[in-house]
């Protein structure tokens, strides 16, 4: 078959929609399958082709001025019909909603090609990043008013606004209007299926998980970490993965394992905004930033720690709780969209409410100060990665491109 991928996102970047595009493609490509991955321009590290099956065309584009990793694709007619006339496409699979992934819609209309999409992230929860204090660049000036107590209070209540406002429900309803216009769209779990469903999506939805590879990501029964336990977080470090609750939770386990250090690997546009809390909340000196680290890395890095950490309420899927998890590490997360699928409350981990820093700190508490429990979680862990190993999820991915192409759906 050959496939025309569009994605907003992709290598060099590192992030969760890079990583799944990459792996499929390569796996199916060695099947004998062909890409053509439309995605934007990056800088001096940027790839063209991967062997002789995967060809990777760049757009131009312009950062956000709010979250510059997000990249604004210009449109190129030219570079459009080079994608579609590369190979004579069976299928277009979009991966994000944004303009290039509207391209891949127009793209596969103009040429009477079967599209499919793939709903790798809520778009509705990114709300933060076009509001207007973002979009002028004012975060700076935010950061400098947190250090007021009284006024950081508040500016917290104004973002966590986030359930239910107009703005979310315009960009939901916009994004499944796009979706829509596919034959199928893909689900990286159960829980957000539901959620589209919940929503009236009445595009067929199949759930193909992003998938890890088990080959790279591999660990062992871990034992209770004793008195100097070290947590982790690994991720984009943006507002919506609410780092802040996790600092607030290690505070808390610092009163009592005051010897625990905490690890936040990653890079974005909240890195100053939760450096300032954790100096606020007098814990900078057990706290570490190691900024942005390659993704070759993390098979090492994930073994070196005890246990994983994550606050955020918008998962798709959670490839780096996955990554965790098959190196050993029970995980404690929120109840919300797909983290439950991972960590299952009292199996591998513990999940708590959204933003409820003390149930998270006394189930932290209750792991690492419990040698059979620990054990015992660190063992399920491995065996629900299992579950979502590379090869199983791309024999899912090659079957429902056949089911398109041979328009079974």
């Amino acid at each position: 078959m050959n496939i025309v991928i569009f994605t907003d996102t992709y290598l060099p970047k590192i992030d969760g929609v890079g990583i799944s595009v990459d792996h499929f493609s390569r796996m199916l490509a060695a099947r004998g399958h062909n890409f053509v991955i439309c995605a934007p321009k990056y800088g001096p590290d940027d790839f063209h082709s991967i062997g002789d099956n995967i060809t990777v065309i760049r757009f131009k584009n312009a950062p956000l001025p709010s979250y510059p990793e997000i990249k604004i694709v210009l449109p190129s007619h030219k570079k459009l019909k080079k994608a579609m006339t590369h190979h004579k496409p069976d299928l277009v699979h979009i991966q994000t909603p944004g303009l290039l992934g509207q391209y891949g819609v127009l793209a596969a209309k103009m040429y009477g090609v079967p599209l499919i999409g793939t709903y790798h992230t809520l778009v509705s929860e990114q709300a933060t990043y076009v509001s207007l204090y973002r979009l002028l660049k004012v975060d700076s000036l935010l950061n400098f008013f947190k250090s007021n107590k009284k006024i950081k209070k508040n500016l917290e209540k104004i973002e966590r606004k986030d359930q239910k406002t107009l703005k979310k429900a315009l960009i939901f309803k916009l994004t499944n209007t796009l979706y829509e216009t596919a034959r199928l769209i893909i689900s990286p779990s159960h829980l957000i299926k539901k959620e589209l469903l919940d929503y009236n999506v009445r595009t067929p939805i199949e759930v193909v998980s992003n998938g890890m590879d088990l080959d790279q990501f591999t660990g062992k029964a871990k034992e209770s970490p004793g008195d100097s336990p070290r947590f982790l977080h690994v991720g984009r470090i943006s507002f919506e993965k609410n780092c802040e609750v996790v600092l607030k939770a290690f505070a808390l386990i610092l009163e009592k394992k005051p010897a625990a250090t905490l690890d936040i690997i990653g890079d974005g546009p909240a890195l100053t905004s939760i450096k300032i809390e954790a100096k606020q909340l007098g814990i900078d000196s057990r706290v570490n930033f190691p900024g942005f680290v390659a993704h070759s890395s993390l098979p090492q890095i994930y073994p070196q720690y005890d246990l994983f950490l994550t606050a955020s309420t918008m998962e798709t899927q959670g490839l780096v709780v996955l990554e965790a998890m098959a190196c050993g590490l029970p995980c404690i997360g929120v109840d919300s969209f797909a983290l439950p699928e991972l960590i299952h409350h009292d199996r591998n981990g513990y999940i708590v409410e959204p933003y409820d820093h003390i149930a998270m700190a006394e189930y932290a508490m209750k792991l690492i100060t419990d040698d059979r429990i620990y054990r015992r979680f660190s063992v399920q862990s491995l065996e629900i990665a299992k579950e979502h190993d590379l090869k199983i999820c791309a024999d899912r991915l090659e079957t429902v491109y056949r089911m398109v192409t041979e328009r079974k759906i």
